[in-house]
């Protein structure tokens, strides 16, 4: 009996690797989506007298995209930000991790400044309570408070067109 379970552990194991393969790494499910956004209370990037909290935020659809200067997606995503932001569908937070204060501003002085405001991650505390693999990521939180999408990787055109203005239009209209 026993010598028929290792060629059949082996055939197992085979099996999950090859549908594996056809797994996309970005849909990682989230176990914050339809829950209230993790508090927070951080200093601004350009005004660090200042701070912003996600309760801020309450009554209007935002998103919060995670990112830092040491990102190479991070700069690969940002002119699809700035393009976001010309629409004015939505306000975007940024959340800047793990970085060197002057070396974001220096960035979004350079590249263009797609965020309504960015709030201060040194350490990467709050990026750890938000569920973050990794930067990029980008959240998509409803005027409840309430998060409602999570892309990790870099936003581009087309998942901007099929998938977050889509949804940031439902949610303005789905809540008044």
């Amino acid at each position: 009996m026993s010598r028929f379970l290792v060629p059949v552990g082996f055939f197992v194991l085979i099996g999950l690797l090859f549908v594996g393969l056809y797994l996309d790494p970005r849909e990682v499910p989230s176990p914050f989506i339809g829950k209230p956004a993790p508090a927070f209370t951080l200093p601004k990037l350009l005004s660090p007298e200042e701070s912003i909290s996600p309760d801020d935020m309450l009554g209007q659809v935002w998103l919060l995209n995670v990112w830092a200067t040491w990102c190479n997606q991070c700069r690969a995503e940002h002119e699809s930000l700035i393009a976001l932001a010309r629409t004015k569908v939505a306000p975007i937070i940024g959340l800047n991790y793990k970085d060197d204060n002057e070396m974001a501003k220096r960035w979004l002085q350079q590249l263009g400044n797609p965020y309504l405001l960015n709030a201060v991650d040194t350490n990467g505390r709050i990026a750890i309570d938000w569920g973050v693999y990794g930067a990029p990521e980008t959240f998509i939180i409803d005027k409840k408070g309430i998060i409602r999408h999570k892309h990790i990787g870099p936003v581009y055109p087309k998942l901007l067109k099929e998938t977050i203005i889509p949804m940031i239009n439902d949610l303005q209209a789905e809540q008044g």
